[in-house]
């Protein structure tokens, strides 16, 4: 009768003896654990910057969006009433916010609409994100401007053709050039340049990429619509945003005539409430790509099973010997199952260690990419998960070439060679 210490030994000593083997068993687990942990990590990495840049825009800040609030989300359309939808925030409703006896909680409500399209420089055109807003975005989104000025109210409501960039869209129309004077042309609109943004907060959003004029001006000029794709509310402090939800709804249902909230034709948005999305979306990404990348210790399972198999028929003359000396099945077992688990779990915990190191370097060569801080972020999750998938892994193709070790008679092992 063999004591545990005694088979914890004996399968040590076998892995050891047979080094390239037991390297490149481990090899399959620890890419395939290593797979998970950067997965994770880089979806919870990705959260937390989300969620970040998504704070920085502010607590006190509502969002209100034409759509459907049951078919799912922001800017939610039925193939039956998109059109009708798109168009259900008017200057009426603008009007109606700002009146402090409607909506009393509310200090900025600021409209706005945005499109896609060409915006050139002489002969030099790019694509970008064309903003029209009013003069308090710069405060409801915190943004900043690096170079020359923000438009004004007074700009806004004249229609002034004016517009402040992106660094990115001032080097590609001007490369070295000051373009702080200069025009560019929007859909055959001139629009005088008079900032450039700064990067400081936002990036991730594409600041450096967009455009910003005054909404009056993109609406008339530019998309030729009346409507707003969005209006951004700043409530007077963070615990005023319930009381004003509900009175941004109020009112908007009394402007379109809803009285059933299903009805409703338009999506009012927290900060908490976008978080909430994001995070619950990334979520659902990752631990699905997790999975994924865990079916690749399938592979590696099933490589353990052949490694094991093939060491079960090269040792049946030790199991024989084993047996004759008086080993029981259970101990043939319980060696051959640990030495398939420690396989595992060795390559379970290198795979951990790789996979960290691994994301470390993406979210350093991920922040020099983006030109943003994107956190290392280690996840538990996938530690545990690859830990328990390493060594489930383990006992599950294991357990096969260990029972056939066990069975084997003693005289006919011993016979063998």
């Amino acid at each position: 009768m063999l004591h545990p210490q005694d088979i914890i030994r004996t399968s040590i000593q076998a892995l050891v003896t047979h080094k390239g083997r037991s390297f490149l068993t481990i090899l399959g687990i620890v890419i395939g654990v290593s797979a998970i942990m950067i997965v994770m990590s880089i979806g919870g990495s990705a959260t937390e910057l989300i969620v970040k840049e998504i704070q920085s825009f502010g607590s006190e800040n509502v969002f209100i969006n034409p759509g459907k609030p049951s078919d799912g989300g922001l800017f939610s359309f039925s193939n039956q009433s998109a059109s009708m939808l798109l168009k259900s925030l008017t200057e009426e409703d603008v009007k109606s916010l700002e009146k402090k006896t409607n909506v009393p909680d509310a200090t900025i409500v600021n409209p706005s609409v945005n499109g896609s399209m060409s915006i050139s420089y002489g002969p030099e055109v790019r694509t970008t994100t064309i903003l029209g807003t009013g003069a308090y975005a710069f405060e409801v989104y915190n943004i900043s401007v690096n170079t020359g000025r923000k438009f004004t109210s007074d700009e806004v409501n004249e229609k002034a053709s004016v517009a402040v960039i992106g660094k990115n869209v001032a080097k590609d129309l001007f490369g070295l050039q000051n373009p702080i004077g200069e025009k560019i042309k929007i859909k055959d609109q001139k629009f005088k340049v008079i900032g450039i943004l700064s990067t400081s907060n936002s990036s991730m959003f594409g600041i450096d990429d967009i455009a910003l004029v005054p909404y009056t001006t993109m609406q008339q000029y530019v998309l030729g619509i009346r409507y707003f794709h969005e209006i951004a509310i700043k409530a007077k402090s963070t615990e005023a945003v319930p009381e004003m939800v509900m009175d941004i709804k109020r009112v908007l249902r009394e402007n379109h005539d809803i009285e059933d909230p299903k009805k409703d034709n338009f999506i009012v948005s927290t900060q908490e409430d976008i978080i909430k999305s994001v995070d619950s979306i990334l979520n659902a990404v990752t631990v699905f790509l997790a999975f994924v990348a865990a079916i690749s210790l399938l592979v590696g399972g099933i490589g353990v099973m052949n490694i094991m198999f093939v060491s079960v028929t090269e040792r049946t003359r030790e199991i024989g010997l084993r047996k004759a000396l008086g080993a029981t099945n259970g101990n043939i077992l319980s060696q051959f199952l640990l030495e398939s688990i420690f396989l595992t779990f060795l390559g379970g915990m290198l795979g951990i260690i790789a996979g960290s190191v691994l994301t470390f370097l993406i979210t350093l060569v991920a922040s020099y990419i983006m030109n943003t801080h994107f956190p290392f972020f280690f996840s538990i999750g996938g530690l545990i998960l690859g830990v328990l998938v390493s060594c489930g892994t383990g006992i599950l193709f294991g357990i096969f070439p260990a029972r056939q070790a066990a069975k084997k008679s003693p005289m006919e092992a011993l016979r063998s060679e």
